[in-house]
């Protein structure tokens, strides 16, 4: 397939993105085009612009098959094309000066502004408790791997979100580094089974208007 971006509708993508959990095993998505989709969703938000995402993508099926076992034996970690662990970094405001020159560089802001933003976050985020910031890398995590998973199916691409790993077991397997650690797993491939359809809860039960 093709790298190139398309037009595409998104509330049809949005409605069409489902929970695959059955893939098939032989088909098997270019290292190029997982990058692609990766790079483009980086375009998420995040807090300050500090980008606390990584990621591991584990295509070796050896791997995936270790992998399966820290992952309560779910079928789609081996039979996907990739697994796409999304990280968080809770040190992520270290940084923070490389990401605000490029910010200059790229014409985003001037340097006043820069300098004041360096400030204002190493006064901040190094002071926080680790739990702060972790949840803050978690929610960061959170927009970028939605955002991942609708670029995936605009390009033809099934996934589906597992939190249910044991995260210790896998920090301890792909040797992270004590500020990073696993938020989610994101199996991604080409469906080899329909998913199931899942209702929603009416918005009369979810939405208060004030």
């Amino acid at each position: 397939m093709s790298t190139t971006k398309t037009q595409s509708n998104l509330y049809t993508i949005m409605e069409e993105r489902k929970s695959v959990r059955v893939y098939d095993p032989a088909f098997k998505i270019p290292q190029v085009e997982l990058e692609a989709i990766i790079q483009e969703a980086t375009s998420a938000p995040s807090s300050s612009n500090l980008q606390p995402w990584r990621f591991l993508v584990i295509q070796d099926e050896a791997v995936k098959t270790e992998l399966r076992a820290i992952a309560n034996n779910q079928e789609q970690v081996e039979t996907s094309s990739a697994i796409i662990a999304v990280l968080g970094n809770a040190e992520m405001y270290k940084q923070v000066e490389q990401i605000y020159t490029q910010n200059v560089e790229e014409g985003h802001m001037g340097e006043a502004q820069k300098d004041l933003m360096i400030t204002n976050t190493l006064r901040t985020y190094p002071a926080a408790p680790l739990e702060v910031r972790k949840n803050i890398a978690t929610f960061d995590a959170g927009l970028i791997s939605m955002q991942l998973m609708l670029i995936a199916k605009e390009k033809g691409y099934d996934t589906v979100t597992m939190g249910g790993f044991d995260k210790e077991k896998f920090a301890k397997r792909f040797e992270l580094p004590e500020h990073i650690f696993p938020v989610v797993l994101i199996a991604i491939g080409k469906a080899a089974a329909p998913a199931y359809g899942s209702s929603r809860l009416p918005l009369k039960d979810i939405a208060r208007f004030i």
